[in-house]
């Protein structure tokens, strides 16, 4: 009796000495450990954010004016932190520690809001989502025809006809991210989007430079308190399209929120993953701010009203054309991790109901685990977003869309409404009807900027050839 006794506390001692390597090996929910930390997150976020969007805020700063152009930027980036900051809350259901995870945006919608909020919610995550791949695949494949288009202006005079194709340069970047999207999941990105990070804040740093050089040089634009003027820059018309358009691209440049749940599951715990989320928000939508506001009011100053849309690649900058030349370079790598940011969300959640319909499907071959049906499903996703994007370069216009399409529905009206949800708030309370104004008028500006950005694609379309789109 004590020998089995003995041998079956020592074997009870032999399991139960397994259990922390088990558990050090997997989180609460059974999946592989988290390992992210608040810079990892930070990185995720700066990378998400300081995208395509910025290098057309010297043409948003030029549409609405100093005034009004730099209290948007201050206001957009008040409102993301805040409703961002709710998010956060919601990525597990319950307890902040304890509680069920949600693995997407959608996810956490469906969990907290539930019937048609969720439907809802994923239309507009990945539609999004969508269409920022082929915003970031426009934006990298002009970047790369304007490093060929600045030497040509260095070696042959800026009066030659230096035009380039984008079309190869669409494809070309399409070809890079076949390679790039056969990346397994999202939480092997954390190396791609630290480097995208590092090029954020190059070329960023880079337009702040040479729009400051340019206004201790000289010659600089014209500058005034409302923007471009009537009668004079735009007529009334164009002023009021521009105007809501630019609104639009401000918002672009702030939408992030799409990934914050799928980044905060990269999260390590503890702590809570709430309390890094925050953390990290804080510190990502600072950083970006302060890079926002240096390119668009230097931009402005430096060009004036008649600043380009896309401040790097509208050559209001010819030299040093190496420094131009290394920007642009920046953009495409940094666009490269940014493509996989809003990619691998849709690449998941594809595969994961394939592979609960066929369970086959999932089935890996070889040392490198190679998967038939990720290979084929994935380069038909990026094939069709290039196609897209050769069919579809107007910067402007599809950054309007974008932001419009993201900035109401994710930003702003999940947040406030699964605030409302969890907290309780009285209807009609001051905090409801506060919540509810804010998330009114965002609403307002959603439907006037994407208004004004289909306008200026259906403008662009009436001189537009498919294929032959020069820069």
């Amino acid at each position: 009796m004590v020998g089995r006794m003995r041998g079956g506390a020592m074997e009870f001692e032999d399991r139960l000495a397994t259990l922390p390597r088990v558990r050090g090996d997997l989180d609460d929910d059974g999946k592989e450990r988290r390992t992210g930390t608040v810079w990892t997150a930070t990185a995720h976020i700066i990378t998400a954010v300081i995208g395509s969007g910025v290098l057309s805020l010297a043409w948003a700063m030029a549409q609405l004016g100093w005034v009004t152009g730099s209290v948007t930027l201050v206001l957009f980036a008040a409102i993301t932190l805040y409703t961002c900051g709710l998010l956060a809350d919601c990525y597990r259901v319950g307890d902040p520690v304890t509680g069920k995870r949600n693995y997407t945006y959608t996810e956490a919608v469906k969990s907290n809001l539930g019937g048609w909020y969720g439907w809802f919610c994923g239309f507009c995550q990945y539609a999004n989502m969508f269409g920022t791949c082929i915003g970031y695949t426009i934006t990298a494949s002009i970047s790369a025809a304007a490093i060929n288009k600045s030497n040509c202006f260095h070696w042959h005079g800026h009066d030659a006809d230096c035009s380039q194709n984008t079309s190869a340069y669409i494809i070309g970047f399409g070809v890079v991210q076949v390679i790039f999207s056969q990346l397994h999941n999202f939480h092997k990105l954390w190396w791609l989007s630290i480097i995208a990070a590092i090029m954020s804040f190059s070329y960023s740093t880079i337009a702040v430079g040479l729009s400051l050089a340019q206004i201790v040089s000289g010659p600089t634009g014209k500058t005034t308190m409302t923007g471009t003027q009537v009668g004079v820059d735009v007529d009334s018309a164009q002023k009021v399209w521009m105007t809501f358009q630019a609104l639009g691209n401000v918002a672009f440049a702030y939408s992030y929120a799409i990934v914050l749940i799928e980044i905060q599951d990269t999260l390590r715990s503890p702590p809570a993953e709430n309390r890094t989320m925050r953390r990290a928000t804080m510190m990502g939508i600072s950083t970006t701010t302060g890079f926002y506001m240096l390119c668009g009011c230097l931009g402005y100053a430096a060009f004036g009203n008649a600043a380009s849309g896309n401040i790097l690649t509208g050559f209001g900058f010819y030299e040093p054309f190496w420094l131009v030349d290394f920007a642009n370079a920046c953009i495409v790598v940094h666009l490269v991790g940014s493509f996989q940011l809003f990619s691998q969300p849709i690449f998941a959640a594809v595969e994961g109901a394939v592979a609960a319909r066929y369970p086959g499907s999932t089935r890996e071959y070889g040392v490198a685990g190679l998967n038939v049906f990720r290979l084929v499903w994935r380069t038909a996703f990026v094939a069709v977003m290039t196609l897209l994007a050769i069919l579809m370069p107007f910067f402007n216009s599809i950054l309007g869309i974008l932001g419009s399409i993201a900035f109401w529905p994710l930003t702003v009206f999940f947040p406030v409404e699964m605030f409302i949800r969890q907290r309780q708030v009285p209807r009609f309370s001051t905090k409801w009807t506060a919540l509810q104004s804010l998330s009114f008028v965002c609403f307002l500006v959603t439907v006037a900027s994407c208004a004004a950005s289909v306008q200026g694609v259906l403008d662009s379309l009436k001189t537009y050839v498919p294929f032959k789109t020069r820069l």
